[in-house]
């Protein structure tokens, strides 16, 4: 990966939903992987949705991770605009919970796919975890870092009973 070069996009649906985005921002961060984070509705604003896009796939953005409430057709959306893999996370909704949005993301007609987690907090944690699992298919000093990581969680895990 270039220094420079962003490797993944976090979109979201709604600014509402910036608190999730943190997570998947910081997991990301703490293995030095650079990400930009977006705010762009796929129905309140799909022109800016398609400028973002454009300008992701001009600086060859590896990976995009979406998120988005209700509908959460934000996914969807951007895996019928790019080539690359996408990653979706529903966004917890007032009346459904949210699985409104996980079964939104999960209804991707064949050959459109996009990588669904679950919902919030931890579906964007565990978007982040399988966007840097995706990014160190071809990075081995990546790949070591998750090992190390894979290993600290099992010791973790191991202390607890001791």
């Amino acid at each position: 990966m270039k220094k420079n070069e962003t490797a993944v996009y976090v979109i979201l649906g709604s600014k509402s939903d910036t608190e999730y985005a943190q997570a998947a921002m910081k997991v990301l961060e703490s293995f030095g992987v650079s990400a930009k984070l977006w705010i762009a509705s796929a129905h309140r604003s799909p022109q800016w949705l398609e400028k973002v896009l454009r300008q992701g796939e001009a600086a060859d953005v590896s990976i995009y991770i979406c998120a988005a409430g209700g509908a959460a057709h934000l996914p969807g959306v951007v895996a019928a605009r790019v080539l690359k893999p996408v990653i979706g996370v529903g966004i917890p909704t007032k009346y459904l919970g949210g699985v409104d949005s996980l079964l939104s993301i999960v209804g991707m007609p064949s050959g459109v796919p996009v990588a669904t987690m679950s919902l919030g907090e931890t579906g964007m944690k565990n978007a982040a975890y399988f966007a840097l699992e995706i990014l160190a298919l071809g990075d081995k000093n990546l790949l070591k870092r998750l090992h190390a990581f894979r290993e600290q969680q099992a010791l973790e895990v191991q202390n607890t009973n001791q």
